[in-house]
């Protein structure tokens, strides 16, 4: 199964459109993180598994490979965690809905809640520059995305409440 998801990154001051993959495939069980990762970005393997599973849902046992693009600029910091949390659960089927114009902003804790991140308001110009409808950013972040009119900016605390607007 595949699935795939925007997010955004930010270097320096500058954001850019990021889209994560995710393939669910047969095999020995295996999760990989490709896209040129930094080290923070690899942790979330292991917040993302125990979110999913502390959140009393099915994490794969299979082989998941999950894509960060562009592969050639390098993506920094736990941002990333909710869109792969948010790819799996697309690609595994336990997520219905159509998220295709959704991105998805937020470092999450090993029970599900969606912690703070920086550079959401550079982001949030790049998402609706880029024509997307909502962004689910994390509730710390609400402040920054309260300044900007013409999309809609969705503050979370915890993933359930990601998952009950999807």
């Amino acid at each position: 199964m595949y699935s795939r998801i925007k997010s955004l990154g930010i270097f320096g001051l500058d954001a850019f459109c990021v889209t994560v993959e995710c393939d669910i495939s047969q095999g020995l069980p295996r999760f990989d993180l490709v896209g040129l990762p930094d080290a923070v970005v690899k942790e979330s393997r292991e917040r993302v598994r125990a979110s999913i599973k502390n959140c009393h849902l099915d994490f794969p046992v299979s082989r998941i490979t999950i894509n960060i693009a562009p592969a050639d600029i390098k993506k920094e910091g736990s941002l990333y965690d909710l869109p792969v949390f948010i790819a799996i659960l697309k690609a595994g089927n336990q997520l219905k809905g159509d998220i295709d114009s959704f991105a998805f902003i937020g470092e999450l804790s090993l029970d599900g809640d969606i912690r703070r991140v920086n550079g959401v308001l550079p982001m949030l110009l790049k998402a609706k520059e880029e024509g997307l409808s909502a962004v689910f950013i994390p509730y710390e972040n609400r402040l920054e995305g309260s300044v900007l009119d013409g999309i809609d900016v969705l503050p979370v605390k915890k993933i359930y409440e990601v998952m009950k607007h999807i």
